[in-house]
């Protein structure tokens, strides 16, 4: 994963603007703060925006008197590359496994145990 998916702001406007095909920055960030519910410090919103332009996955063209962004091809692979570990991890067939539950890759000593047949996560969610 490159480094600029380190930052969930950053994925979400790349998110939004692969969905709208592009948008002027005033829409992507009532849009960031819609989703997120608070408030985002304009001076932060804008230091991502020229993170994302400068790491050369969004473009930045002036339209009257806003910029529109769009992301650019590195920018759509690498989010449909995101996109597509995610989806390996949350919905790529395999179901969420109980406590009882060991997925099929989990790490299995000689005995076929796993670090976790030694005790349940039961008492750790009691705290």
């Amino acid at each position: 994963m490159t480094k600029w998916f380190h930052s969930g702001r950053r994925r979400d406007c790349c998110v939004l603007v692969y969905a709208a095909g592009e948008l002027r920055a005033q829409s992507l960030k009532s849009r960031l703060e819609t989703h997120y519910d608070e408030r985002i410090d304009p001076q932060s919103f804008y230091a991502t925006l020229t993170a994302l332009v400068e790491s050369g996955y969004l473009t930045r063209r002036p339209e009257r008197l806003a910029d529109v962004y769009a992301l650019t091809d590195a920018g759509e692979a690498a989010l449909l590359d995101h996109y597509e570990w995610i989806a390996d991890h949350v919905d790529g067939g395999r179901a969420r496994t109980d406590d009882r539950e060991i997925a099929d890759d989990a790490p299995r000593d000689d005995a076929g145990k796993t670090p976790d047949d030694a005790g349940s996560d039961e008492v750790d969610l009691k705290d």
